[in-house]
């Protein structure tokens, strides 16, 4: 079976330089430092538009906890009825009850709203009560993958959870790895986990071209912050990536 990997992104650039290094598909977001939230319909448009690659858009309309009320509720539905108009391969959301439990109905309604698209259920399912439930939740909710850190901060440390919720959901969904995974780490997760399907932001730094850079002025009002580097998609890591997954498949 062929491996796959999904590359998170934040912006038009990095969404291109993941295609030109051989992603099967981009996970396209906004404000990552927060989880990811859902990114302008002008940035959906023009990646769509230049994306050869599978375009996975996600649908979250803040950041925090994943519990919504009935305004949030239909701007996603809004949100999704959006990406399918612009020709977006699947959907990426996810909604949980005031217990921690799935939100199966929500679910069902954001899957049904999405179709043709498919769903991508997200790491909400990290912060759920009960993992093994969450999983035939999202089943029955119709979601066709799982993103999932095994609800550690980084897959390496949810590697023993992930592996169970492989082997649960076999060929019903597609449980996707993600969270923390690198070139160093990638090997042990494909032969640990036994999944087949691979997420990562895969990024590095580079510096701003303005020529004038004031300093001591953070726009995220937090110190620290550089306001003239960002992180964009490293087409040579990812590169490498791809090439050990390609070894790997059989």
């Amino acid at each position: 079976m062929k491996y796959k990997l999904e590359i998170c992104v934040d912006s038009f650039d990095s969404a291109i330089n993941a295609q030109i290094a051989g992603a099967d598909r981009v996970e396209l977001c906004d404000n990552l430092p927060e989880g990811g939230t859902t990114p302008s319909f002008g940035t959906i448009s023009n990646v769509r538009k230049r994306l050869n690659i599978g375009l996975n858009v996600i649908i979250r309309p803040r950041g925090g906890d994943f519990l919504y009320n009935d305004t949030e509720f239909e701007i996603m539905k809004k949100d999704i009825e959006i990406c399918r108009e612009q020709g977006v391969d699947a959907v990426v959301a996810g909604i949980l009850r005031r217990d921690g439990s799935v939100d199966i109905e929500r679910t069902s309604e954001l899957a049904a709203i999405a179709k043709p698209m498919s769903l991508t259920f997200h790491r909400a399912f990290d912060m759920c009560s009960d993992p093994e439930k969450g999983l035939e939740d999202i089943i029955m909710a119709g979601a066709s993958r799982l993103l999932t850190s095994g609800q550690k901060n980084s897959a390496v440390e949810g590697l023993e959870m992930i592996a169970r919720l492989v082997k649960q959901a076999g060929r019903r969904i597609t449980v996707m790895p993600g969270g923390g995974i690198n070139l160093i780490n990638i090997e042990k997760i494909i032969i640990q986990s036994k999944a087949h399907e691979f997420h990562l932001t895969g990024r590095k730094s580079t510096n701003s071209e303005m020529d004038f850079q004031r300093s001591n002025i953070f726009m995220g009002g937090y110190t620290g912050a550089n306001e003239y580097t960002r992180k964009v998609a490293d087409v040579s890591l990812i590169s490498k990536i791809v090439e050990i997954l390609k070894d790997k498949s059989c």
